[in-house]
């Protein structure tokens, strides 16, 4: 079986992703995978403490390149989004263009990216949000996500700025926000918007109440790593989308 290498660039406080990622792709019927990460500073999850974080980004690429991953997923979705409309896009590019000019073959993926893949082949237009955000930085993935095309029906926010704080959210604290969403005529839920706040034993029980497809920042990521290694999806326990009943997106580079 073969074993893929997967490199992670997270902040330095979250644990989530680091969790919630080896659970999903550890459940692949023909793959293994290992797992390899670096850390950017941040605790505090502000304009302020996201700029700096993302500061360190070169650093972080060269570190987690000396592993010589096949994939590397920048796993910190606000980070990004804060940035504007079509940022992940821009990142991804120069993150790419440095692997490149250091030898490194490893694909480039985003959690922001990774959300937008996934909607997409869920064939999602209209969604609701569940984020773990303070509201002004909820806004700014809320315009994001409308930058990509998507109507966003519904959004709440827990208003949780310590980053620590946020990968310690009860679930049923999660789903409560869920169920007090407007979900009229809409075609996915994201119940975390976040690789940090805890959502993955959510999915399925979420996707069973509401009867949609139900998504988080980490099954998108996990969605987007499959797509980039050119692998069909069949696992199971973690939604539709990596059920493998959607069509596949084009990979990218």
């Amino acid at each position: 079986m073969t074993t893929h290498r997967i490199g992670l660039v997270v902040p330095s406080s979250n644990v989530t992703v680091e969790t919630e990622l080896p659970r999903i792709l550890g459940a692949h019927p023909a793959s293994d995978f290992s797992f390899h990460s670096t850390r950017m500073r941040m605790q505090q999850v502000s304009p302020e403490g996201l700029a700096a974080m993302n500061a360190q980004r070169e650093r972080c690429i060269v570190e987690i390149g000396d592993a010589s991953p096949d994939v590397i997923l920048y796993a910190c979705l606000v980070a990004i989004m804060v940035g504007g409309p079509g940022e992940h896009h821009r990142v991804e590019s120069l993150v790419a263009e440095q692997l490149a000019a250091g030898g490194s073959a490893a694909r480039i993926r985003s959690s922001a990216g990774a959300l937008t893949e996934a909607l997409d082949a869920l064939g999602s237009k209209r969604v609701s949000l569940v984020m773990p955000y303070m509201k002004p930085l909820a806004k700014k993935v809320v315009a994001y996500l409308e930058s990509e095309g998507l109507e966003i029906a519904d959004w709440r926010a827990l208003e949780v700025a310590d980053n620590t704080e946020v990968g310690c959210i009860p679930g049923e604290q999660i789903m409560t926000a869920a169920r007090s969403l407007d979900l009229t005529d809409v075609d996915a839920l994201v119940i975390s918007c976040c690789v940090q706040m805890p959502s993955l034993d959510l999915v399925e029980p979420a996707e069973q109440e509401f009867g949609i497809p139900v998504v988080s920042a980490a099954t998108a990521g996990a969605y987007s790593i499959l797509q980039a290694l050119g692998l069909r999806a069949g696992i199971p326990g973690a939604g539709t989308l990596l059920r493998g009943d959607v069509h596949s997106s084009p990979t990218h580079s």
